[in-house]
């Protein structure tokens, strides 16, 4: 190892060992400016050198499949809209930090003192913005009755002729004027005979 990698781990481990006495905090923002505030926030600990008491910045988002259009695109979802989260050690300095950047508004808590939440709740908030989003499932097969609940056609009866599990929805045959007219509905919209 040469010294400039024994110095970054030096730094490196210098940095972990600061963290201790740092805590997670809720930062609440105008709603639709996180990213822009993070970035601003970002910006000032840089600024103003106190990256080694403002460690981390994350606004917890969820990666979502939605369907538009009939294509499927994944969007990122923040999970608490108009908030995110700090971990850092709290002090008149850093306190001043956080809530004078733009679009942050204050902190969450209880009266003037910013209440942390706990290293169990922030676990739980990372875990559940890593989960998979569920898939569809379905208990219909081809060629199986069915009667539409819900929709235009609602109480018309259809054979399903196709199943769509990623975008959760089936094609239904409906006669209509006689004629089997094919019908793209949701699994929502359909309920077994």
């Amino acid at each position: 190892m040469d010294q400039k990698q024994e110095e970054k781990a030096v730094e490196e481990n210098d940095h972990v060992r600061d963290q201790t006495g740092s805590k997670w905090y809720v930062v609440h923002v105008k709603t639709g400016y996180e990213s822009k505030a993070k970035q601003a926030l970002d910006q000032r600990v840089d600024s103003l050198g106190v990256d080694d008491k403002i460690f981390d910045i994350v606004i917890p988002t969820r990666e979502n499949v939605v369907v538009k259009k009939g294509k499927k695109t994944i969007i990122k979802e923040k999970v608490f809209p108009g908030y995110i989260l700090v971990k850092m050690v709290m002090d008149d300095d850093t306190w001043l930090v956080v809530k004078t950047t733009e679009g942050i508004t204050g902190f969450v808590g209880a009266g003037v003192k910013p209440t942390p939440i706990s290293e169990k709740e922030v676990e739980a908030i990372m875990k559940f913005v890593q989960q998979e989003q569920p898939k569809f499932k379905t208990k219909f097969s081809i060629g199986e009755a069915v009667k539409i609940k819900d929709g235009p056609f609602a109480d018309f009866l259809g054979t399903i002729d196709g199943i769509d599990e990623e975008k959760g929805k089936v094609k239904v045959l409906v006669s209509i004027f006689d004629r089997e007219t094919p019908v793209e509905l949701d699994f929502l919209q359909v309920a077994k005979l």
